[in-house]
């Protein structure tokens, strides 16, 4: 079976600062047409920095969506262009004031193919030393490190929620073999 959705129109609805937003007219396999709404992302880095006593650095930050306070790891937006290790770097120093010397990828995915485009790129982040944190105007984060394990606990107690640090978190204690 066919399972390819041919776009019949498509509309911009949003253009903002992060995200587009467009609505699709399509024609689904079986003839008929139905609407998809798909929001348009630049594209992103996560990083998991891990220091010599094998902490991992984490950001607290509110997330307005979920109208709370996350631990995450640190992420960001990719610029037009911009090298997914450069972003990662950027963003490290940015938002915990640390740089990396060793640099490995862990993976990179669709964040959620059922209405976002945005694809993420997962660092891990070693060799850490010391740099200056320089947030954006709009940006409140709080670095904090912990030990890997309670980490992996924090994911198990609904303390740490969003997939790129789920995964990023589960990929370094499962490498070192826990």
């Amino acid at each position: 079976m066919n399972f390819e959705e041919k776009t019949i129109a498509s509309e911009q609805i949003f253009s903002g600062r992060i995200v587009k937003l467009r609505v699709d007219t399509v024609e689904l396999p079986n003839g008929k047409t139905s609407t998809r709404e798909i929001v348009e992302h630049a594209g992103a880095v996560g990083i998991l920095p891990v220091d010599d006593e094998q902490m991992v650095w984490l950001v607290r930050q509110y997330r307005k969506p979920l109208e709370r306070v996350l631990m995450e790891i640190p992420a960001g937006t990719l610029e037009p262009g911009e090298n997914p290790l450069d972003c990662a770097s950027r963003e490290l120093e940015e938002e915990t004031g640390l740089h990396a010397g060793q640099w490995e990828r862990i993976l990179g995915y669709h964040s959620a193919p059922g209405f976002c485009d945005e694809y993420l790129h997962l660092y891990l982040a070693r060799g850490l030393s010391p740099g200056k944190m320089n947030l954006d105007q709009d940006e409140f984060v709080q670095p904090v490190k912990m030990p890997l394990e309670e980490a992996y606990q924090a994911i198990f107690a609904g303390q740490i929620v969003d997939g790129k640090s789920i995964i990023a978190i589960q990929y370094l204690y499962y490498l070192q073999g826990k």
